[in-house]
């Protein structure tokens, strides 16, 4: 019935318009609140948004730019209108909840030149209650034979005001800053990379910043613009016209111009837009996985599973050892490793991460010897990776394979068989990549089509040899993981390990109440939580984190990924009740509440484990204190919970004083609420146990 609803008011529409050229075609969301009318205005496509009423986009074109082609701009007509909706729940096998809504309102137009050479492309848009998406879909047509090189993407995305807005450049390298808090009008996109920047080249064009950007209007809607199901083709950033407040795709290319080299018949990502009232709607969103393809693995669950895991990781970054054999101080050892499985296997930790096990990191950043040093098999001679292996296997605990490329991904991909069956053979089933540094082949960028294509040559070759994927420098994350469940994980945001280099790096207490609203929106974040030495000493002096203890256990829960690091050393673990909470803390989720928050200020969430009636929360701040009382009634009634409590302490400061901690337990229902009053840069954690 709404279905037939919505086509007699989109023929309503048709009929009240004028001629073949000045037709409108409107789609709603299922809820009748977002509306998108689609039009063509001087032969050129564009569309408009509203949302409750009130236009949201304002008319925004589309079109491309081609090599060899004249552009797809104008003498276009809009024919062949089909509306259709669907409603389907499909099931996530890991991730922030079990069952997901797919419902939409769907609108699929044809595409005409009115004069030759008579191009033809499909545009298709999703309209969902909580945003929309939409692309574009080329058949095979005889104006496109042979190769179709892309030059520009031409899609607007025109605001109707001075929005405040979240944003970072639209670097083509590198994808790890820290966000800048802005008025639309204010966004200066040149910027220089801080200290301690990872290697290599960086392209940056003028006034161009990356997605999920993020926005809020002053009346209060928040706006976030990203782009789902990113397959051979390159990523998309957005340049901004400060003047007009509009965006526009600038999609990432490589220095012979070429941003796109396909041939029909092809599909675009889809370009997404969200829109809440909420803040945490925006976080609770479910559209960047639904407009990707379902499973085509079917059931990994075999071979891979959601994980807390411990790593020789952060001792590099504190320099009490190297990744380099010759060095002297080299940490990837055996017994090392051992030790790892040991206190892993004690605490109910299934994985380990070693870096630093296989030759060639001696002058793994020279630029002269980089693409040729790794091979991915042969370890150091102080590293028995079998026998690593077998006593992980025998005290329950897996190894996590490192495979960092230092960017010479060409290379990469001559030897990824080998490296493969390396791991079939050993049973590893989860590999870290890594990509520092300029892209070899030279002229190629992190962000472009040619990285795309390998980032999915890795994914393919993982569900070939049973491993789940963590990719490291990395493309955004666009969805993909429906599709691909072996990509479970990914970087590509500030994380932990700049609080571990120069002072300066540092990152500032609202990054993560930023970046829980704009680069989580893509998908799951390998950001390493859990240091416990929050000031770093005696490794490294004045270089405090600024968090304080009860923060860092909150990110167990506010960060999502179906893995999650343990990232501190050991020593700082032993002995310590605030150790409790990584154990219980899950990381899969049968359901997922934002319970609170405001971007860069706050987020509270609350997740229930999977299997199970116990739910965990996770609390934390930016700068400023934040006094809270958490309301328990997103708890099932009629049950009793045995909650423990982990927050800031009276005398907590996350400079002089930030593992103070007041851990506590009480009975407690849905009736309940707790006090979790967070000081600067501080959190809290709550375990809620079924009794």
């Amino acid at each position: 019935m709404k279905n037939m609803i919505i086509m007699l008011f989109a023929a309503a529409i048709l009929a009240a318009c004028g001629g073949e050229a000045e037709r409108t075609w409107v789609v709603t969301s299922p809820d009748q609140q977002v509306e998108v009318a689609v039009f063509t205005q001087a032969g050129k496509p564009a569309y408009t948004v509203s949302y409750k009423g009130n236009v949201t986009i304002d008319t925004s074109y589309m079109g491309f730019e081609f090599r060899g082609q004249e552009p797809l701009t104008g003498n276009m007509s809009l024919t062949n209108g089909q509306l259709s909706s669907a409603d389907e729940t499909w099931e996530m096998q890991w991730g922030e909840q079990r069952e997901v809504k797919n419902q939409y309102n769907l609108l699929k137009l044809t595409v005409k030149e009115t004069a030759a050479p008579s191009r033809v492309f499909d545009l298709v848009f999703k309209v969902y209650d909580d945003g929309l998406g939409f692309r574009y879909e080329f058949p095979e047509q005889a104006a496109m034979e042979g190769d179709v090189v892309i030059t520009d993407e031409l899609t607007e995305f025109n605001l109707t005001g001075d929005h405040k807005v979240w944003w970072i450049p639209g670097d083509w390298d590198i994808y790890e800053y820290l966000y800048n808090t802005t008025r639309f009008s204010e966004i200066d996109a040149i910027s220089k990379f801080v200290e301690g920047d990872h290697l290599g080249q960086t392209y940056i064009p003028e006034n161009a910043v990356n997605t999920p950007v993020t926005m809020k209007t002053d009346d209060g809607v928040y706006l976030s613009f990203h782009e789902a199901d990113l397959t051979d083709y390159a990523g998309m950033t957005l340049k901004v016209d400060t003047d007009n407040f509009g965006m526009i795709s600038e999609l990432v290319g490589n220095d012979s111009g070429i941003k796109v080299k396909t041939s029909a018949p092809f599909v675009t990502p889809w370009r997404t837009i969200q829109i809440t009232d909420r803040a945490g709607d925006l976080i609770e969103s479910n559209l960047i996985v639904n407009l990707n393809d379902p499973n085509e693995l079917g059931d990994i669950s075999e071979w891979f599973e959601p994980i807390k895991y411990l790593g020789i990781w952060w001792d590099m970054h504190l320099s009490t050892g190297t990744w380099d054999y010759a060095s002297g101080k080299h940490i990837a050892t055996t017994e090392y490793a051992k030790e790892l499985i040991d206190f892993a296997s004690e605490n109910d930790l299934k994985g380990i991460l070693v870096e630093g096990w296989n030759t060639g990191w001696e002058t793994w950043t020279d630029p002269e010897m980089r693409d040729t040093i790794f091979d991915f098999t042969t370890p150091y001679p102080d590293y028995d990776i079998e026998e690593v292996v077998r006593y992980g296997k025998e005290k329950g605990v897996g190894l996590i394979m490192h495979h960092e490329t230092s960017a010479a991904v060409s290379r990469y991909e001559e030897r990824m068989d080998t490296a493969y069956q390396m791991m079939e053979k050993l049973g590893i089933h989860a590999v870290k990549t890594g990509y520092v540094g300029a892209v070899i082949p030279e002229g190629e960028y992190h962000h472009g089509q040619w990285m795309v294509n390998h980032y999915q040559k890795t994914v393919d070759y993982g569900a070939k040899y049973k491993v789940a994927i963590n990719m490291h420098e990395p493309i955004k994350a666009t969805g993909k993981r429906r599709t691909y469940p072996n990509e479970i994980s990914r970087e590509g945001v500030r994380g932990q390990e700049y609080n571990a280099w120069a002072a300066p790096s540092a990152s500032p207490p609202e990054h993560l109440p930023i970046v829980a609203f704009t680069r989580m929106l893509g998908g799951p974040i390998d950001y390493t939580p859990g240091i416990f030495n929050l000031s770093l000493k005696p490794h490294k002096e004045d270089h405090p984190i600024f968090s304080t203890l009860a923060q860092q256990l909150s990110l167990y829960v506010v960060i999502n990924s179906p893995i999650q690091m343990a990232a501190d050393l050991i020593q700082y673990y032993k002995d310590q009740p605030a150790f409790q909470f990584i154990r219980d803390v899950p990381v899969n989720w049968e359901q997922t509440r934002i319970i609170d928050g405001e971007i860069g200020d706050f987020v509270i969430t609350a997740r229930q484990e999977r299997g199970t009636d116990n739910w965990f929360v996770g609390g934390l701040t930016d700068e400023n204190p934040k006094p809270y009382t958490l309301e328990l009634d997103f708890l099932p009634e009629g049950k009793t919970y045995k909650a423990i409590i982990y927050k800031d302490a009276e005398d907590t400061h996350y400079i002089d004083n930030p593992t103070a901690i007041d851990i506590s337990e009480r009975e407690v229902t849905a009736d309940d609420e707790i006090v979790v009053d967070m000081t600067a840069a501080g959190g809290f954690a709550v375990s809620l146990m079924e009794q």
